[in-house]
C-alpha cells in the first residue's frame, strides 16, 4: 500500500513541476503569467502520468542510458498523442497544434517536443526521482497517507469543476458552429472570453486552441497549397 501512496505523492510532485515548467515557458513567450493546463490548481496531470510511466516502466533500463532516452521519447510522445486525440474527440476542439512545426505527426506531436521528452526522462530517472524518493522516504507513513488523501480529494474536486467548464466550452462550440462563417474560431474565443474568469483562464491557457471548423480550414488550405505547388511545377 505504501508503494502506491508514495507514487501518488510523486505524481503530484511531477504534475506541479510540469505546471511550473509550462508557466515559465509561457511567461518567456508571452511576457505574462498564464495558469497553464486544464485544471484550476497548479498542476499539469499529463506530466505526472508521463513521469509515473517513466518511473514504473523504464527503471529496468537504468544501466542503458541510450535505450532509456529513446524509450522515454516513445512513451511520452505516445501519451501526448493519445491525450490530444482523446480530448479532440470528446470536446470537438484541438487544444494544442504543432502543424506549423517541422517533423510533426498530425499536428499532435513533433520532433521539437519529442527530444526534450528523452532528455527529461533521463534526468528524472538518474537525478530527480532518486532525490524526491529520498525526501518522501523520510516522511512518516501516516503523514504521507494523510497528504495523499487530501491531494486526491482536491484533485477530484478540481477535475469535476474543470470538466464542467470544458463542457461549457464544448456547448459554446456546438452553438457557434451553426454559423457557417470562416471566422467561427475567433467568434467562439470571443464569446468564451466573456463567460467568466475560469472559462477565460482555460482559453488563455491554450492560445493555440482550435475548433473543428478551423482544423478543417487548415487542412483545406494545406491541400490547396500543395496542389498549387504541383500545378506550378507542371507549368514550368
Amino acid at each position: 500500500m505504501m508503494v502506491i501512496v508514495k507514487l501518488i505523492i510523486l505524481f503530484f510532485f511531477y504534475a506541479f513541476l510540469g505546471w511550473l515548467m509550462e508557466v515559465t515557458f509561457a511567461f518567456i513567450n508571452f511576457h505574462k503569467f498564464i495558469n497553464r493546463g486544464f485544471l484550476i490548481g497548479p498542476i499539469c496531470p499529463i506530466y505526472g502520468y508521463g513521469c509515473m510511466l517513466i518511473i514504473v516502466l523504464l527503471n529496468r533500463f537504468k544501466n542503458e542510458p541510450l535505450t532509456l532516452f529513446f524509450m522515454a521519447i516513445l512513451i511520452c510522445s505516445l501519451l501526448e498523442y493519445i491525450t490530444s486525440f482523446v480530448m479532440e474527440k470528446i470536446f470537438k476542439a484541438r487544444w494544442w497544434d504543432y502543424s506549423n512545426k517541422k517533423f510533426n505527426l498530425n499536428g499532435r506531436i513533433c520532433l521539437q517536443t519529442m527530444i526534450p521528452f528523452g532528455v527529461l526522462g533521463t534526468i528524472i530517472t538518474y537525478y530527480v526521482n532518486p532525490f524526491l524518493g529520498n525526501l518522501v522516504n523520510k516522511v512518516p507513513n501516516t503523514i504521507l497517507i494523510v497528504i495523499a488523501v487530501i491531494l486526491l480529494i482536491i484533485y477530484l474536486v478540481d477535475n469535476i469543476v474543470s470538466t464542467k467548464i470544458i463542457d461549457n466550452v464544448k456547448d459554446e462550440i456546438k452553438t457557434q458552429e451553426k454559423d457557417k462563417t470562416i471566422a467561427i474560431s475567433a467568434k467562439v474565443k470571443e464569446t468564451l472570453q466573456e463567460s467568466g474568469y475560469l472559462t477565460k483562464r482555460l482559453i488563455n491557457a491554450f492560445p493555440k486552441f482550435k475548433t473543428y471548423r478551423e482544423i478543417l480550414e487548415d487542412i483545406k488550405d494545406t491541400v490547396n497549397n500543395q496542389l498549387n505547388k504541383l500545378n506550378n511545377k507542371r507549368k514550368k
